[in-house]
C-alpha cells in the first residue's frame, strides 16, 4: 500500500476506535438513547449534503423500506446496545468485545444462507468464545450482575451487526456504497424518534460541554468522515485490505481509553484481545464473503 493509503487506514481505524471514547463520555450524561439519535442524525444530515454536493443519489423513493431495516439492525439496534453498555463498561472493554462481530457474521452466514463452516472456522469462534471469558474474567472490572449484562448487550450488539451485513448482502446489491451509508443513517434517525423522545434527560443541569462535543465528534468523525475513508480505500486499496482495520479498531479503542480517560490496561485485556483477534483471523475468509459484495461498515 501507499503511504496515504496506510495513514488512511490508521485514521480509520482511530476514528472508530474512538467511537467507543465519545460514548463512553457522552451516554451517561444524555442517556444511551438521545447519545444514539444525534449520532445518526448529524451523520445522516452530513452524507446527505456530501450525496447532494456530489450530485449522487440515494434513492430514498425506490428503497426506503430497505434502509429502514438496516438502520435498525446495522445502526439504531447495536448503537444503543452499546451505548447502554457503556454505562457500565470502560471504552476498552467495549471496543474488544466489538471485535466479535467478525464470529457472529460467520454464524449468520452459516444458519442464514447454509453456508458450511470448516473446522478452522469452527475452532476460530470457540477460540473467540474463550477470549470474552478471558477479557471479562480477568480484568480490573469488578463482576457484578451490572458488569455481565453490559457485556451482554455488547455482545448482541456485534450479533445485530451479523444479521445486518448478511441482509445487506441480499438488499442492497449494485447500490453505492456512500448511498446505504446516507439512507442507513437516515433510516435509524427515524427508528429511534419515538425512543429518544419518551427517554430525554430529567434535567440538563448536568450536561457538560465535553459530553455535546463528544456527540459531535461521534456523528462527524466517528460516522460520517470515516465512511468517506473507508469509501475511499475500498476504491484505492480493495475491500481485502481495508477489512483488515478489524484488527487495528481495538488497538485504538484501548489506547484512547486509557489516554484520555485513565482507563487500566491490564494483562487479562491484552490476553483477550489477542485471543479473540487470532480468532477473527481464522474466520476472517468468511466475513469478506459476506462484506465485500455490499461494502458494509459497523463503527
Amino acid at each position: 500500500m501507499k503511504l496515504k493509503d496506510v495513514l488512511a487506514l490508521l485514521g480509520l481505524a482511530g476514528l472508530w476506535g474512538a467511537s467507543f471514547l465519545f460514548i463512553r463520555i457522552a451516554s451517561p450524561v444524555f442517556g444511551p438513547f438521545l447519545t444514539i439519535q444525534g449520532r445518526v442524525t448529524v451523520a445522516a444530515v452530513a452524507l446527505l449534503l456530501y450525496l447532494m454536493l456530489t450530485k449522487q443519489s440515494a434513492q430514498f423513493q425506490q428503497l426506503w423500506k430497505q434502509y429502514l431495516i438496516i438502520g435498525a439492525l446495522n445502526a439504531a439496534i447495536p448503537f444503543t446496545l452499546i451505548a447502554t453498555a457503556a454505562l457500565h463498561l470502560t471504552a476498552s472493554m467495549s471496543a474488544i468485545l466489538n471485535a466479535l462481530t467478525p464470529l457472529f457474521t460467520a454464524l449468520v452466514v452459516w444458519g442464514w444462507m447454509k453456508e458450511s463452516l470448516s473446522l478452522r472456522k469452527w475452532f476460530g469462534i470457540m477460540m473467540g468464545i474463550c477470549g470474552v471469558v478471558i477479557l471479562v474474567g480477568w480484568s480490573s472490572m469488578p463482576f457484578t450482575t451490572e458488569t455481565l449484562i453490559a457485556v451482554c448487550l455488547a455482545v448482541l450488539s456485534t450479533i445485530s451487526y451479523g444479521f445486518a451485513g448478511v441482509y445487506a448482502k441480499k438488499a442492497f446489491a449494485g447500490v453505492p456504497p456512500l448511498s446505504l451509508a446516507t439512507g442507513q443513517q437516515a433510516g435509524a434517525s427515524l427508528l429511534l424518534l419515538p425512543f429518544t423522545l419518551t427517554h430525554l434527560p430529567a434535567s440538563t443541569n448536568s450536561i457538560s460541554a465535553v459530553a455535546v462535543w463528544s456527540v459531535i465528534g461521534l456523528a462527524l468523525f466517528c460516522t460520517a468522515i470515516a465512511y468517506l475513508l473507508y469509501f475511499y480505500l475500498i476504491d484505492s486499496i480493495g475491500p481485502t485490505k481495508t477489512l483488515s482495520v478489524t484488527f487495528l479498531i481495538p488497538v485504538f479503542g484501548m489506547i484512547w481509553g486509557s489516554f484520555f480517560l485513565h482507563e487500566q490496561v491490564t494483562v487479562g485485556m491484552v490476553i483477550g484481545l489477542l485471543i479473540i483477534l487470532a480468532s477473527v483471523f481464522l474466520i476472517s475468509d468468511i466475513r469478506l464473503q459476506a462484506l465485500s459484495s455490499h461494502k458494509r461498515v459497523q463503527m
